[in-house]
């Protein structure tokens, strides 16, 4: 059994993993290269839609997704109920949305938002029509067919995009790179996925189902309202130009953690929950989760802070220097995020999505005083008040991991204190390099990345060997199943 959960987790991780290589890396890289060629406020236009498709897509999917993943002996009459239902709705809140855009458009002092806000808005019709599909792939644990998906997806919608800013078409190219990834996405799941939904809607799976997920409804939709609380009052009090430096600061700081956190989880969920009865194992899987996921976020964010102001000259140019102090600021908030997921997990795993939810409200009431009076200092005062408030999520998440599974935050601030202070001496050397040595700027960059990725390889190899043949292994186990 054992070898069995290894076997699954080194090859859903290696797939997982290329997936958001695939949708995250690629896009990621789109945006660098569509940030040299638009401006700032063409960032903050489309930052300012995403608001409201966010929240529709809170509502969408409402928690079935990982309703199905958790549920034991789910029929298909269970995934046909929710497919339905997500299709439903998304076609309702569409609708609002078409017929507000004006109001958002008048909110927000932008009349290119009606048209803007009503084609990004079709993708909650198109995400809709796959979600359903996507859940089933995860169950099944078949990530290398969401993978292939993925790359061919992302790389088409990248290029077109990119293509689209060169010929000057501005944030219509933003708007191509989410519409056409997300179509690829559901004609390629319906050519590859054979799964169909039957014609039929039961009132009482949706009712066993909605047990579960409005909890998690209530507590992402209160995640997602929080989120978003920064881009509205941002783009309102400020500027969009403003919104657009914070949103890609926040976008940049984001990648890291949320990709490798994300692929962890990903496959850490549907693995925890067959294993949710044995809580021996699942703090033994819990700890090492945390532990591997900490190795590699911690150094690159580190790395990030030291290295934020010539990367951003040399990749997005002098225009986005702005944005910086966000950045360097943002990245201590992103580093404790990756904790807060993994300890929600262990509450989705048990069935306790009431408690997912009493966190959510306490603690979004918390960051909502913290961001109102951060205010008070501007940006940077509200980026501040981000890393603040994550500091104290990590406290409020591991009180209940601890009753569940018997994980202190005391045992989890010891799994994440060795990578922790590597990274930090890691980042040490990168300070002396980058103050010592005179270099072109991009020698410099290209020579403090190698200095840093060799300096931290051998920091943990004097300090903790061990991290140094499990992480060989899995990474090589991962190679061979890719």
């Amino acid at each position: 059994m054992a070898e069995d959960l290894k076997k699954e987790t080194v090859a859903g991780v290696a797939w997982s993993g290329i997936d958001k290589i695939a949708n995250g890396g690629i896009q990621f890289f789109a945006n660098i290269v569509l940030a040299r060629l638009l401006t700032p406020k063409d960032f903050g236009l489309l930052a300012i839609i995403a608001i409201f498709i966010q929240i529709s897509q809170t509502f969408i999917d409402s928690g079935f997704s990982n309703a199905l993943i958790q549920k034991k002996g789910r029929t298909q009459i269970d995934y046909s109920t929710v497919f339905f239902f997500n299709l439903a709705i998304s076609i309702g809140f569409y609708i609002i949305l078409f017929f507000c855009s004006p109001l958002i458009s008048i909110f927000f002092e932008n009349d290119k938002l009606t048209v803007l806000t009503r084609i990004v808005g079709l993708n909650l019709i198109v995400g809709a029509l796959m979600s359903v599909h996507k859940t089933w792939l995860t169950i099944q644990l078949k990530f290398k067919i969401q993978a292939i998906i993925s790359l061919i997806s992302s790389s088409i919608s990248a290029g077109a995009a990119i293509t689209l800013a060169y010929l000057g078409y501005g944030v219509w190219s933003l708007v191509a790179l989410t519409i056409i990834n997300t179509t690829l996405q559901m004609l390629l799941i319906s050519i590859f996925i054979k799964w169909r939904p039957s014609i039929i809607f039961s009132k009482a799976a949706f009712k066993t189902l909605f047990s579960y997920s409005s909890k998690l409804l209530g507590a992402s939709l209160i995640h997602v309202l929080y989120r978003n609380v920064y881009p509205i009052i941002i783009g309102k009090k400020f500027s969009p130009v403003d919104l657009g430096y914070f949103n890609r600061a926040d976008t940049f700081a984001m990648y890291t953690p949320y990709t490798i956190g994300q692929v962890v989880t990903r496959v850490a969920f549907p693995i925890f929950s067959k294993i949710q009865d044995d809580d021996s194992r699942l703090r033994s899987a819990y700890s090492k989760y945390i532990v591997f996921t900490s190795l590699i976020i911690y150094p690159i964010m580190i790395g990030l802070i030291v290295l934020a102001s010539p990367l951003t000259i040399l990749v997005l140019k002098e225009q986005w220097l702005p944005m910086v102090p966000m950045l360097q600021i943002l990245c201590l908030d992103w580093m404790t995020d990756h904790l807060c997921v993994l300890n929600l997990n262990i509450l989705y795993v048990k069935g306790r999505s009431d408690l997912a939810l009493k966190l959510e409200i306490a603690k979004k009431a918390l960051a909502l005083t913290i961001f109102f009076i951060s205010l008070y200092w501007g940006i940077i005062g509200v980026c501040w008040g981000r890393v603040i408030y994550s500091i104290i999520a990590v406290y409020l998440n591991s009180f209940y991991t601890k009753r569940l599974i018997g994980i202190s935050l005391f045992q989890q601030l010891k799994d994440i204190a060795i990578p922790f202070g590597q990274s930090i001496l890691m980042g040490v050397i990168l300070v002396v390099f980058l103050n010592v040595v005179t270099l072109a700027l991009e020698l410099k960059v290209l020579c403090a990345i190698t200095i840093g990725i060799i300096s931290y390889y051998f920091i943990i190899y004097l300090s903790k060997k061990e991290y140094i043949s499990e992480i060989v292994a899995l990474l090589s186990s991962v190679i061979k199943r890719a």
